[in-house]
């Protein structure tokens, strides 16, 4: 039993825009794709072609990392957020002591 190919949104609109210019029968045999499987695409595309070949809540390899990335970038902002703070309280805290010297003697 063979396995089951994934096609980008990309693939599936490229093919779908193909059918304007070649027949099914040619767009179908150079890609290896069943015939209802192209009909199905073109129904989708022509039903509302914006949201078409959204996919299964599975983002495609390169949106996973796209995504992956600005979490680490969001984390990346918080903790220099956070080491700021910690800088300026610590800074603070070298002037109050440098104070509290300067009254004690």
């Amino acid at each position: 039993m063979g396995s089951r190919r994934i096609f980008t949104r990309e693939f599936k609109h490229s093919v779908v825009q193909q059918l304007a210019i070649r027949s099914a029968v040619e767009i179908c045999r150079e890609h290896d794709i069943h015939p209802n499987m192209l009909i199905r695409w073109k129904k989708e595309y022509e039903q509302n072609p914006e949201e078409a070949f959204k996919g299964h809540g599975k983002l495609c390899h390169e949106s996973s990392k796209i995504a992956r990335y600005e979490r680490l970038i969001g984390q990346l902002y918080a903790e220099i957020d956070l080491l700021k703070k910690n800088i300026e309280i610590q800074s603070q805290l070298k002037v109050e002591e440098s104070r509290r010297r300067q009254l004690t003697k």
